[in-house]
């Protein structure tokens, strides 16, 4: 059981302020650049909180005195999960969609218009209240840090009002008008329409753009067209690509500098070539895969080519309606040939890079004290014991939650 109480112990506290030190950790997972490993691990170890941010990290036997010890009883303690890519505004469910799918059917993005309909007729209220209980479910999972996409209103309204409800949970929004064409306008029409009052109603609540640069979606030139009108407005870019086949998206993102591209499921040499030499992360998104039954991204060939590789859920009501990043990773050791390092790797602290933050998905001091406590001894169970609700404990600047 994690304990905690009033330290008694001799020395001077770490500071001024009000500090909490973490002890009894078995492995702690710092994530911090400079280590020799991957995951800067310290084994035996503390840390110490104040404020919102961690204020110390090292051996347990070597600890500053603090206001208050809570001591976890040898388990593993995590950067918070950074998740950088998902959909949690909307309403409807797709479930008979699901089981057509796993009746045999090919998944295509036609459904989307589906949850378009369900979440146009949801008040803002309803909306509000199922975005939280879906980021209470990521919490409850681990994940500290989430972004959260507009994209199912397709309306000047619909897409601002979506953005709206979005930001009351995190400052990671993305709008995401293009994300396929409605019904009655054309595709010209329609990017017209994203690219002017939409985007000038949007841009107020949002920190990225995006668009799905994909068949039966956008093509290059029109997710550009949003990317560059997005970016007028001080959006910075994000892109869907290569989820359903090979095409242009990905290379697209790299010519653009954009920060991350998310999908990357079907690459040519020459992506995986524009992703390395651009430094553009790839993002992988294996809950899609689970879902729709097409293959796993390959990140073992991406990673051994130098691409700097994500994981997020892509927590959405048709391709993907998993909130779990535990799942994520799980499936990114068995199925995409990643170890389980890489895989929380990059699921903490290349999430946070996806989101450009630098004081997230690490566990140094100075940075953000968004942890969370497994009940298991070190982060290999995370892939070792799939579906096994191991989070005992999250953190969100510096208070337990």
């Amino acid at each position: 059981m994690v304990s905690t109480s009033s330290t008694t112990e001799g020395g001077r506290s770490i500071s001024e302020g009000f500090s909490t030190l973490i002890t009894n950790i078995g492995e702690l997972v710092t994530n911090d650049p400079g280590a020799a490993d991957l995951l800067g691990v310290v084994e035996d170890a503390a840390l110490v909180v104040e404020g919102s941010a961690v204020a110390w990290v090292g051996r347990a036997a070597d600890a500053p005195a603090a206001d208050e010890r809570v001591d976890v009883g040898g388990r593993a303690v995590l950067p918070g999960f950074v998740d950088s890519h998902s959909h949690l505004v909307f309403a409807g469910d797709r479930a008979q969609e699901f089981a057509a799918r796993m009746a045999g059917e090919s998944y295509a993005a036609g459904g989307i218009r589906t949850t378009v309909a369900a979440t146009r007729a949801a008040t803002d209220e309803q909306l509000t209240s199922h975005v939280a209980r879906l980021v209470a479910e990521m919490r409850a999972q681990g994940t500290t840090t989430v972004e959260i996409k507009s994209g199912y209103g397709l309306s000047v309204r619909d897409e601002a009002r979506s953005l709206a409800v979005a930001r009351q949970f995190t400052e990671e929004t993305t709008f995401l008008g293009a994300h396929v064409v409605p019904e009655g306008v054309t595709p010209e029409e329609y990017v017209a329409l994203v690219t002017g009052p939409m985007l000038e109603a949007a841009a107020p609540y949002a920190r990225w753009v995006d668009a799905f640069c994909e068949r039966g979606a956008f093509d290059a030139d029109q997710a550009r067209a949003v990317l560059e009108a997005g970016a007028a407005r001080g959006l910075r870019g994000r892109l869907h690509a290569n989820q359903l086949g090979p095409g242009p998206g990905v290379r697209l993102a790299a010519e653009l500098g954009l920060v991350a591209v998310d999908h990357c499921t079907y690459l040519e040499d020459a992506d995986v070539d524009a992703l390395r030499e651009s430094g553009t992360i790839a993002t992988l998104l294996p809950g899609v895969e689970f879902s729709t039954r097409q293959p796993y991204p390959d990140a073992r060939r991406l990673l051994d080519a130098g691409v700097r590789v994500a994981l997020a859920s892509d927590c959405n009501p048709g391709s993907c309606f998993t909130s779990s990043l535990p799942l994520c990773i799980a499936l990114a050791v068995r199925e995409m040939g990643m170890t389980p390092a890489e895989a929380v790797h990059a699921a903490t602290s290349m999430g946070a890079r996806a989101l450009d933050r630098e004081d997230v998905g690490v566990l140094v001091p100075g940075r953000r004290a968004d942890l969370m406590i497994l009940d298991a001894p070190t982060h290999v169970h995370l892939a070792y014991r799939p579906g096994v609700p191991l989070v005992r404990g999250v953190w969100l600047a510096g208070r337990p939650l």
